[in-house]
Parts: C-alpha cells; structure tokens; sequence
C-alpha cells in the first residue's frame, strides 16, 4: 500500500476538517468513497449526500455502491419545476458565464440544502483528486507532449478549481454550510505534485486514469465496483449540465 499517500490524505482532512460530524459528497464513485472511508476510519461520523435528478446516474450508482457501505445516506432528487429560477438565480450571485462553474454552484446548492436539512453544516469533498491526479480526460489529450504539458495542465486546472469551490461556498452559505475541500489543500498539492505523473496516467490511450488512488481505494477496502468505474463529472453524473442547456 502507499501508506505516504494514505497518511497525506489523513493529515490533510486532520487538518482542515475541524468537526467531527460531516457530510460527504457522493456520488459512489473513486474519489468520493475513498474520502468517505478515509474520514470514517478518522473517527469521524460520516453521512453521505447525493442530488440529481430522478433517475440520474449519480444516484442509481451511488444506491449500488452504498449496498456495500455501512454509512447513513441521503438523497435529493432536484426538481424540474423550480429548476430554472434556482440556476437562473444563482448565475446572478456568482457573476459568471463559465459553465462548469454555474453546473457545480448549482450542483452544491442542492447537496447544502440536503446538508442543512440533516442539521449538517461542514460538507466534506475530494475536488483535488481529478486535477492532482489527472483524472480528467483531457490529461489524455497533452500527455504525449511529455511531464512539463502536464504540468502546466495540471497547475491550470487547480487554479480553476480553488477559485470555483469559493464561487461554491458563497452558495452553500445561504444554507448555513461550509464545503471543505481537504485536498486542495497547499500541503497536500505541494505532496500530490511529488508523486510521478506515470503513477497517474500512463498514455494517451489510458481510459481509467488516476491508478495510485485506485490502488489506495483497493488496499483501504472501497468496493470494487466504485474503484473500477471510469470518471463521470458531477454535472453530467446528476443531469444537471443537460438541464442546464435545456433551459438556455
């Protein structure tokens, strides 16, 4: 096992997540089960929060993996009928016409109300893992230009993100709810970055990518059918990108 990973990830969440009663975004797959498994064996009281439409692949998949889990799990289906004033709205708060933004404010204000409605106001994610371990397709895209492309990529991205997940917090704020992202953390970035790019990504042929954190998953004891699955981003895994574009 990578027991330096695995012990980065605890210091990390040691670190940042100062409550011991906390929500988890999942969605059943790698990224958010490792988190939840790694938070549980911390001690901390875990209970897992899913949002999508009716019959989303978010939440199918997640009611398979939490078969095989043993934390308390919620669900919010999102609702067609208010749908559109509620995205509309918060385009008005965040000011921005970056889509991917809109998608996951929207996406978190629908886990924050689910938190709120549980008494919960520390929701935990595992944004970082995507960029930091090239989990996105398109690190496919620039890896046969060699490290330094990926690099560069991969620098981009996680400014990307830690600026989104502040747009994210002004949103889950109305429900009294702080999103923490122990991952993004610059400890961990600074430890993520040491690790070699061909322990994440092997080529540009290579569909499951971000093979030390499954490695991780498969030695903590994540079910199998979550470390196995490919990627599915949280705005296309809850229909909301589809919606999105149905109401533009």
């Amino acid at each position: 096992m990578n027991t330096e990973l695995l012990r980065k990830i605890e210091e990390a969440i040691r670190k940042t997540v100062p409550k011991k009663r906390v929500g988890v975004a999942f969605s059943g797959g790698v990224d958010s089960t490792l988190i939840s498994k790694i938070i549980s064996d911390l001690n901390y009281d875990v209970t897992l929060l899913t949002i999508g439409f009716p019959d989303s692949h978010d939440i199918l998949f997640a009611k398979q993996v939490i078969e095989k889990l043993p934390f308390p799990h919620h669900i919010l289906e999102i609702k067609e009928d208010s749908f559109e004033k509620i995205s509309s709205d918060i385009n008005q708060k965040i000011k921005t016409d970056n889509l991917s933004w809109n998608e996951n404010c929207i996406a978190f204000y629908y886990v924050s109300k689910l938190a709120q409605s549980l008494n919960l106001d520390i929701i935990v994610t595992a944004n970082g893992i995507d960029e930091l371990f090239c989990g996105y397709n398109s690190y496919r895209e620039v890896i046969a230009q060699g490290e330094s492309a990926v690099n560069e990529m991969m620098d981009s991205k996680l400014e990307n993100e830690i600026k989104m997940m502040k747009a994210v917090n002004i949103i889950s704020s109305e429900f009294g709810v702080e999103i923490l992202q122990p991952l993004l953390s610059p400890e961990f970035i600074r430890y993520a970055k040491t690790i070699p790019i061909s322990e994440k990504i092997h080529d540009s042929e290579d569909l499951m990518r971000k093979h030390v954190i499954r490695k991780l998953a498969f030695n903590i004891k994540v079910p199998e059918i979550s470390y196995t699955k490919r990627k599915k981003a949280l705005q296309y895994g809850t229909k909301i990108h589809k919606k999105l574009l149905n109401t533009r």
